[in-house]
């Protein structure tokens, strides 16, 4: 029989277990916030599970899944982007493990990460004190998933062709030419065509749809954007904001003619990545003023 462990790891062992288990059922991707939601739903947390650390306020089980989420992250198991989670193959495989294994393998792995710290465990009182104190991951986190929340409701306040200037701000930011943005109408076909050079004369070429709305676009849409690739050197970008289903991102995956596909946060990240080189116009469009924190071990 296994050694028992304290309390704060036997509860890092049922969060880390149980929130690979919900990512896994949902695509193995989730926004922070609804992962949250769905673990206070699924998984039995008692009152001292539920309770705020005084000193920051921090609820505690939220508290320790952030705080032992490194640890999976160094394991390869888990990747966080602009408030998301992704659920990785390595860390699928290992979710089938018993909750106390799949927490001590991604231990293991975060010390071989930073080989200085001590091989042995430190005592379950002292990692307590530690994600008490050190709460910066957790602040970290609050913070960045109000700022994203923030864009997402700025973003979905747009209407679609409001959305789709914004768009081209973001091509022309990466250092694409938009000669042509359709006009308002009716919907379906190219929105946007970007070119490498003003006369389009290197490749790739690219086609933009895009889908401004709260549902996810189909396989059918995204078919309908392929066959519209009809010459050597033109690539498809498909944007939506409403993600797409599993079949659309499958046949996008496995496409004969390139097609990329991008969803609202990588919407968002791309836009954050190229802002620096966006003009003021375009900038007007998204503002962002950058807020920089002392940086964590994730």
């Amino acid at each position: 029989m296994g050694k028992q462990l304290a309390p704060t790891r036997a509860l890092a062992a049922k969060l880390i277990h149980g929130a690979f288990t919900i990512l896994h059922e949902n695509g193995n991707e989730m926004n922070m916030k609804d992962l949250f939601k769905q673990i206070e739903k699924k998984i039995s947390l008692d009152d001292w599970e539920k309770e705020r650390y005084e000193k920051s306020g921090y609820i505690r089980w939220q508290s320790v899944l952030q705080f032992f989420s490194i640890d999976c992250i160094k394991a390869g198991y888990l990747i966080k982007k602009s408030g998301t989670w992704y659920l990785t193959p390595e860390g699928v495989e290992a979710s089938k493990e018993s909750p106390e294994k799949l927490l001590e393998n991604a231990s293991k792995a975060y010390k071989k990460w930073k080989s200085e710290q001590p091989i042995i465990d430190k005592k379950d009182d002292e990692v307590e004190e530690t994600i008490e104190e050190n709460d910066s991951i957790v602040v970290f986190s609050d913070i960045q998933e109000k700022a994203i929340e923030g864009l997402v409701n700025y973003i979905n306040r747009k209407n679609p062709y409001e959305f789709q200037d914004l768009v081209a701000a973001l091509l022309r930011g990466m250092g694409y030419y938009t000669p042509f943005i359709a006009p308002k109408g009716k919907d379906g076909g190219i929105d946007i065509i970007a070119y490498k050079d003003p006369l389009g004369t290197t490749l790739p070429r690219i086609q933009v749809q895009i889908k401004h709305r709260e549902s996810s676009a189909s396989v059918q849409e995204i078919r309908q954007l392929m066959g519209l690739l009809q010459k050597d050197g033109d690539v498809g970008l498909f944007i939506s904001t409403g993600g797409f289903t599993t079949d659309a991102k499958n046949t996008a995956r496995t496409s004969h003619v390139h097609v990329e596909l991008i969803d609202q946060n990588r919407f968002i990240e791309l836009w954050e990545s190229f802002y620096p080189k966006l003009n003021d116009q375009d900038k007007s469009l998204l503002p962002l003023k950058p807020v920089y924190f002392l940086a964590s071990d994730e």
